[in-house]
């Protein structure tokens, strides 16, 4: 198989943050060539932006139907082998579910659908379709983020006690505090964002960091909101306890009106031999604490780290890596498992990882308009 693996996109057009992320993290290993791509629904804006980044315009379509219908009547070796989902909310079931049915790979964007029963109809598609899911969980992919989860399966923290993490962020605060403003922007709109916004965009990472370092699944959750406005029908903040088993217990903060807050996801777990500190605005460095030694700070690129730590760091130690790197760690593990080349177990989050996502987002409206109350999740 050639070396460029024929990528498709939908969505992250004009001044979109995540379709710069995922385009760069893309180019990164030098695995993907955009192929063909529907950028924006204007189909002359759509144009523009393909010459703006010198993509050229035989495979620019004027709509995701035309897209799949048009290069699935090209050859197989000529056609598309994976998309990536980079559109609102509701769009990314009906167009994974399309793409997976006509045998493309797909990359998407969370949360992977706007309800857990469409995550579920996904996942029966998925399996049929015997192609690869990707979901850009993409802090998943930081080289001591990945460091922690290593250390953590060789029981670097014995048994496990109390999680805590948190994804703060404040921007919403211009908007939510205008009644207009609030009442046009998308990710405030339930028939587009789905049925949470602060949750179901940034808590279901921090759930997502939970479950991916500690290799356990949370089995019940609490959890309390603030809407801020009668007329807001969308959370934007939330404090969820966890329970992972009789003695597991810990706690998930998500706010997206955390005043002067930026990009703050973190998660710090305590176990009965030591704990890990990690902070996404600090990615290089991951604190080892304990109560007999002293604290020891593990960062990227050293011998001593994992060969899964290493093999997603791409410059020398001293040499800071961020989200785009993160990111093309995903898209490296996409490519190698479109290859069936072998790949780490945490490589890239899976259909899994969507359906317990929006198993998470659902439990925590239900908890909070049930008066607060436990419910569990599913397996």
């Amino acid at each position: 198989m050639p070396k460029k693996i024929r990528l498709g996109i939908v969505g992250g057009g004009g001044d979109s943050l995540i379709g710069v992320l995922h385009r760069i993290a893309a180019h990164i290993n030098d695995n993907y060539q955009i192929t063909g791509a529907v950028f924006n629904p204007d189909f002359e804006k759509n144009k523009e932006f393909a010459q703006e980044i010198d993509v050229p315009l035989d495979r620019i379509y004027s709509d995701f139907d035309t897209m799949v219908a048009e290069e699935l009547k090209l050859p197989e070796d000529e056609r598309i082998q994976v998309v990536s989902v980079l559109t609102p909310n509701f769009l990314h079931f009906p167009m994974a579910k399309k793409l997976l049915d006509n045998g493309f790979h797909v990359i998407c964007e969370k949360p992977m659908t706007t309800s857990l029963e469409e995550a579920k109809i996904l996942q029966e598609s998925h399996e049929k379709s015997g192609v690869i899911f990707a979901l850009t969980h993409t802090y998943t992919g930081y080289p001591m983020v990945r460091q922690m989860r290593e250390m953590i399966k060789n029981g670097e923290l014995g048994k496990i006690h109390k999680v805590d993490a948190r994804y703060y962020q404040g921007w919403i605060n211009p908007i939510i505090h205008d009644k207009e403003k609030r009442s046009s922007v998308w990710r405030l709109d339930p028939k587009k964002a789905g049925i949470s916004s602060c949750m179901g965009d940034i808590g279901v990472h921090a759930f997502n960091m939970v479950e991916y370092t500690t290799g356990l699944q949370v089995q019940s959750i609490l959890c309390d909101f603030n809407y801020l406005y009668e007329d807001n029908q969308m959370d934007v903040d939330g404090t969820v306890l966890i329970r992972m088993g009789d003695h597991v217990k810990g706690v998930i903060r998500s706010s997206q009106v955390a005043t002067g807050e930026e990009n703050g996801l973190a998660i710090a777990i305590y176990g009965e031999k030591g704990a890990f500190r990690w902070e996404q605005e600090r990615p290089n460095f991951l604190y080892f604490m304990s109560d007999t030694e002293a604290t020891r700070i593990y960062k990227p690129g050293h011998a001593y780290n994992s060969e899964f730590s290493l093999d997603g760091t791409k410059l020398p130690p001293g040499h800071p890596e961020g989200i785009f790197d993160s990111m093309a760690n995903i898209y490296l593990g996409v490519a190698r498992a479109i290859r069936g080349e072998e790949t780490n177990s945490g490589a890239y989050p899976t259909m899994k990882d969507g359906v317990r996502g929006m198993n998470f987002i659902e439990a925590t409206v239900a908890s909070h308009k049930g008066g607060n109350t436990w419910v569990t999740l599913e397996d």
